[in-house]
């Protein structure tokens, strides 16, 4: 379960941005989750309620914000919202796509004291 080894770098990454910040706790962490991104929302979750004991997010809010895939086609220039993991375009059903969103797991913010 890899959303472990993820966690422990959130926390380390909010102890670095709370000394750097000179807070003493973190109360808020906010996450953008891609649904490509390989990170199942609900273990990440659980781990990170479990990890964050004493340490510096043990009082912290979890927020997680689930990104849909957005994607860029070549043919037709439409950017469009995937409803479904359909690897083509909404507006003219072309493969040849881009992805612009989604793919990713992004730490957006951080509330700290």
């Amino acid at each position: 379960m890899h959303e472990y080894s993820i966690v422990q770098s959130l926390i380390d990454a909010c102890e670095e941005n709370a000394k750097a910040n000179d807070a003493t706790k973190v109360t808020k962490v906010v996450v953008k989750i891609g649904v490509m991104s390989g990170v199942e929302p609900e273990l990440l979750k659980t781990a990170f309620d479990t990890f964050k004991e004493q340490t510096i997010c043990d009082n912290a809010e979890f927020i997680m914000n689930i990104q849909p895939v957005i994607v860029s086609c070549k043919s037709c220039l439409a950017e469009s919202t995937l409803e479904k993991l359909e690897y083509c375009c909404p507006k003219c059903k072309s493969a040849e796509l881009e992805i612009v969103d989604g793919e990713d797991m992004y730490l957006m913010q951080l509330e700290l004291e």
